[in-house]
């Protein structure tokens, strides 16, 4: 009796599976940034305020970033290494 295989990252749900988490990790990012500047524990949020509008778009950009490649990078590495 065959098991079921999950299809790898070359069929039709492979992308779709790295743009889930890649979105995944962009709203964790996104929480992540305005959790900080709201929250402000290490004075993050004064620190981005003397920059102007530029530096907010540019802390947000930068964590929103860093988190949808890192989530995209993880998803990929799962779906390669997974049993087929």
């Amino acid at each position: 009796m065959q098991s079921k295989k999950r299809p790898g990252p070359a069929s039709p749900s492979g992308p779709v599976r790295l743009v889930s988490h890649t979105a995944i990790g962009v709203a964790m990012g996104l929480a992540l940034a305005l959790l900080l500047i709201l929250v402000d524990p290490a004075n993050i949020a004064t620190l981005v305020a003397h920059g102007g509008r530029q530096a907010i778009a540019v802390f947000v950009g930068t964590i929103v970033l860093t988190f949808g490649i890192g989530a995209t990078l993880t998803a990929a590495v799962f779906i390669l290494t997974e049993d087929r």
